[in-house]
Formats: structure tokens, sequence, C-alpha cells
């Protein structure tokens, strides 16, 4: 199975079933960066947020992922200050990132005596349990980077878990190239229950410092010390992105021979191939299969609504896009 698609069925099935061993998988996306210095340097598969004791709260806070300026701001909770005060940087920059946490939901912001003030309605709740990052390579004898990067989960420790999924059998000289911490998942989906634990993954230090591997050469690698407390803030924002973000990225083509595949979740299938395509790279006027058409009516905010605790309109407000910029 080609690996976007194993992916996508991966991600539907941990969010119906959880994550085997470990719990429910209460928040489930796709894609999301775990690096605290390297921006954009490492980018995990799948990412599982565990329910923590405030999650329905969090669901109910808002739809949205609540900028990551907004969170590590001193907002004052019940009071108003003013955004100047609150924010840091120029002006038209303090009133923008108080703007953007009040499209979420979460700010309120007023004028008093002529100045943009600022609050929070309430606390930002503690809804994180753990996070688990999940590697997709359906076939391991074509691993790309793949012990580089879980080298990289293991020694940052952002995440709580790090697992390997594939479709291959998996040997004794595949789980000698992984960090002795990764679980290893031999999944089939033609089978009652797809995941088998082939081995469990050990809890990582989330709490505590980690090294961030930067670069490897043939000689030396290159890290970055991190700290509990950048991590904290890291962890906050990864499961801040997966609620806001979740795991349902695509839009379905607009080709006749397009469908929602046969199963109880919503996939971007083709009749044509007959298999899930990677509606963004695989289709349009130069696929040989190609019929122009309407895409399927789907709504996939309200399956992702239907099928988990996230609220599409928590808060009152209405999904905004390009909220986390800040």
């Amino acid at each position: 199975m080609r690996e976007y698609a194993f992916e996508l069925r991966l991600c539907a099935h941990l969010e119906a079933d959880g994550v085997p061993g470990v719990g429910e998988a209460g928040v489930v996306a796709r894609q999301l960066g775990t690096s605290v210095h390297a921006t954009g340097g490492r980018i995990v598969d799948a990412v599982c947020v565990l329910p923590g004791p405030a999650f329905d709260a969090r669901m109910a806070l808002t739809s949205d992922t609540i900028p990551r300026a907004v969170l590590d701001a001193p907002v004052p909770v019940g009071t108003y200050e003013r955004v100047t005060r609150v924010f840091d940087g120029p002006p038209e920059r303090a009133r923008a990132v108080a703007d953007a946490g009040a499209e979420t939901g979460f700010l309120d912001v007023a004028r008093r005596d002529g100045q943009q003030v600022v609050r929070q309605p309430t606390r930002y709740p503690e809804w994180i349990g753990g996070l688990v990052g999940v590697e997709n390579k359906p076939d391991l004898e074509r691993p790309g980077g793949l012990s580089r990067q879980l080298r990289h989960d293991a020694s940052l420790g952002v995440l709580d878990y790090a697992v390997v999924a594939t479709e291959s059998h998996v040997t004794g000289a595949h789980l000698n190239r992984l960090p002795d911490a990764v679980g290893v998942w031999r999944v089939d989906f033609d089978r009652e229950r797809p995941i088998r634990i082939v081995r469990e993954p050990e809890r990582l230090d989330a709490a505590g410092p980690g090294l961030e591997v930067l670069d490897e050469h043939a000689a030396r690698t290159d890290v970055r010390p991190v700290s509990g407390a950048a991590k904290a803030r890291q962890r906050r924002q990864i499961a801040e992105r997966a609620h806001g973000k979740g795991w349902r990225t695509f839009d379905l083509p607009a080709c006749a021979r397009a469908s929602t595949g046969d199963g109880g979740v919503t996939l971007p299938y083709c009749e044509h191939f007959d298999r899930v395509v990677d509606p963004a790279r695989e289709c349009g006027t130069d696929c040989p299969g190609f019929a122009d058409a309407d895409p399927p009516a789907v709504d996939l905010d309200a399956e992702r609504e239907r099928r988990t605790r996230w609220e599409r309109d928590a808060g009152g407000r209405h999904r905004q896009a390009g909220l986390d910029q800040f």
C-alpha cells in the first residue's frame, strides 16, 4: 500500500480504536512538526493526543488552534490589561496577536479609555495526557531516514511514545536499527484487529531535558540541549496544532471517478485506479482517468465531530484559517 493511503487508514483506525496498549487517541492529526530549535526539522507522520484530566474542557473552549504567542504571553485571567503590556513587540504586532486570540474565542478584547485591552475569560485547561508519535513506513526495505528520525524522537523526548507502523515482516535486524525505546507495529488492514504489536514502546522522558539532533555527519552529530520548560511549551503547541488541524486535511477531487470509499470514514478514493489517492499530487486534468465533475459532497468537519469529542464550533466561534501564524 502506498504510504499516503496507509497513513490515512491508520489515522482513521487510531481515531476509532485508540492507541494499542496505551489508551484513547483523543485527537489524531497528520504531519506535525516536533522540533524545538530546527523549525520544520522533524515532521512526524501522525500524532495522537491522549486525553488528560481537562480534555473535555479544552474541546469546549474552541475548535481552533490557539496561537502559541497567545499561550506564551502573561494574559491575565478575568481582569483586563493593555494589549501592549501583555504581548511583546511593536504595538501593531501586539494588537494582531490579541485579535488572533479573540478570533479563536480564547481571549476577550475590548477598549478601555481609548486603549485596546485583553483578558482570558477562563484558564487554559490541563488537557494533554500524553503525545504518541507514529512514523509510517509500510515497506521497511525502503526506510529512507527512518533511523535518524527516530533517534531524534528518542533523544529529544518531546513525545511520550514513539512508534513505527509498517506492513513489512519485522526482523531482528530491523529492530536493531531502531532505538530501544521505539515501539513497532505490524499493520494489516484486512485483519479484524489491524495492528499487531511487535515491540511495545517505552515511555520517553517528556518532562526532563533533552537533546535535539540538528544534523548528522560521517564523523559527528550536531545536537542542541533543550530544557524541560522548552519541551513543555513545544508539547502544548503540538497538541494545539493537532486539535485545530486533525488528520482530514485533504480535499476530494472534482472528478466523476472520485468517491469517499466504502468504509465508515471518508477517504479520497479513486474508482479509476481502485485505491485511495493523494488528491494534491495525483489528481487533475493530467490524470488519464480524469472526468470533470463536482467533488463528492462531504462535510469532513461534521464527520470529525460525529466520530470524536472534537466540537466544530466550540466556544461559539466558527473555525478560522491562519490563526497559528504567530
